[in-house]
């Protein structure tokens, strides 16, 4: 099967950021565990592993930027956007529950889990449906 460039150029940054992530969050999970830093140092240690995480979105909107294929990026930015819709209606319900003292409170940073997840999920059952409807062609 052909892999188009820019989808293997996308692959390899994805995989690269997300190396990136795991070694910086363990890192800094060890460093406040056995030598917390202190202040400024403090915060910045804490906000670094959300670099990686917004480096997937650089990552993404290269993808989007190089897909040659309309209908592909037609698709990917369709299934970003579902993506999207469920993570923010997921979260904003939550919130209401937190704020009514129905819910605990879960950490900010679930939501990209939630919106990796849900966009993980999303990709998967679109490549089923149009492996399906390319057997049912035959």
């Amino acid at each position: 099967m052909h892999i188009q460039p820019e989808i293997r150029r996308y692959s390899y940054r994805l995989a690269a950021t997300m190396a990136l992530y795991v070694v910086i969050l363990i890192a800094v999970n060890l460093w406040f565990r056995r030598a917390p830093p202190h202040g400024l140092l403090a915060y910045v240690a804490a906000v670094l592993p959300a670099f990686p995480i917004a480096g997937i979105f650089v990552v993404i909107g290269r993808l989007i930027v190089e897909l040659r294929d309309e209908y592909i990026r037609m698709q990917f930015v369709r299934h970003l956007l579902v993506a999207t819709a469920i993570t923010l209606s997921l979260t904003t319900a939550w919130g209401f529950l937190e704020g009514f003292g129905l819910a605990p409170h879960v950490a900010g940073y679930y939501a990209a889990t939630i919106w990796f997840s849900t966009f993980g999920i999303i990709a998967w059952v679109a490549a089923i449906a149009a492996w399906r409807s390319c057997r049912a062609a035959r």
